[in-house]
């Protein structure tokens, strides 16, 4: 259970960019806890700028960025960035528990509760099979897997993340979002993520922050920001329709079909006959399709006289005939 939202980190009128050449500017943005951002833009928007700017790592052209105060910057945010490790010699454990550096003594000794973060990050992201394996021995995945780990060992309440799913497989970029959604919830934890996961940012971002030709940032929920059509507007999708979540297929059969039925195999036939030229009608159509679901058995009616047992036979059959 989240506890109220608290502001963690604000800007007012900040400018970010490079010597005099402005990225993004005149930003008032809050992070607030208990919420997931997703930081979404085209190439060369600004989105690492702001990250590094964001963490104080760069120097804003102007503008202020209000954090925590009274609390070291260690103690206040993590980050995960695209750079390169420079030592690839140490073990997995040992680059996990760097996170907890800001918390130790001059004697650099870990405690148990230290210990224990350490050991709940590992299994938080599934790392207790590579712990003892050196940086040099991952796959590129797995050393991103790592990086995010010592992220959440630091266990500040904000992190930044700059592409932190970009090297991961689908299973593992999916997980890694709902592990970050559920954390802002049981902690409290107010994450940012740069990324260009359209499809996971939509379904496990809180705010989507959305950089664009302007140089200005466009907040909202993600549902807000897909009926408003702010995204078709800067990224100008190519034969893809956000709001349905549809690539555009071109109609190159006669035929038409009136689909029947009310269930996922009817939306993935659907999309099969679409992507093979029929128009998908409810009405005045050349031919019908129902699609039938029985104690976990699907059958597919051509014109209530042919059945199939797969929509791949469906196809050849349409095929064939030429319909």
């Amino acid at each position: 259970m989240t506890t109220p939202t608290s502001t963690l980190l604000s800007t007012r009128k900040l400018s970010v960019g490079y010597g005099n050449h402005i990225l993004l500017e005149e930003l008032d943005l809050t992070m607030e806890g208990g919420k997931l951002i997703c930081f979404m833009g085209p190439n060369g928007s600004g989105k690492s700028t702001l990250i590094r700017t964001l963490a104080g790592l760069h120097e804003p052209i102007k503008g202020q960025i209000m954090r925590i105060p009274g609390r070291d910057l260690h103690l206040q945010l993590a980050v995960v960035l695209t750079d390169r490790i420079a030592s690839m010699n140490i073990s997995v454990q040992e680059l996990i528990a760097f996170g907890r550096y800001p918390y130790l003594n001059w004697n650099v000794n870990l405690n148990e509760e230290d210990r224990a973060i350490i050991g709940r990050s590992i299994e938080l992201v599934h790392l207790n099979h590579l712990i003892h394996k050196r940086l040099h021995e991952l796959s590129d995945g797995q050393l991103q897997m790592v990086m995010i780990a010592r992220a959440l060992a630091q266990d500040t309440p904000l992190i930044l993340m700059d592409e932190p799913t970009a090297h991961l497989d689908l299973n593992n970029r999916l997980e890694m979002m709902n592990v970050l959604h559920n954390l802002t919830r049981s902690m409290n934890k107010a994450i940012l993520v740069a990324t260009h996961e359209l499809d996971l940012a939509l379904q496990t971002a809180d705010e989507i922050w959305l950089a664009g030709n302007s140089r200005k940032i466009i907040r909202g929920i993600p549902e807000d920001l897909v009926l408003k059509g702010v995204f078709d507007d800067i990224f100008q999708f190519k034969g893809f329709d956000l709001k349905t979540g549809k690539v555009h297929h071109e109609i190159s059969r006669q035929a038409t079909i009136h689909l029947l039925g009310n269930s996922h195999e009817f939306l993935w036939t659907k999309n099969a006959l679409e992507r093979s030229g029929f128009s998908v009608t409810d009405k005045n159509a050349s031919h019908s399709v129902a699609v039938v679901n029985e104690n976990s058995d699907n059958t597919w009616i051509l014109d209530n006289d042919l059945q199939f047992t797969s929509i791949s036979d469906l196809l050849n059959h349409l095929n064939q005939a030429g319909k």
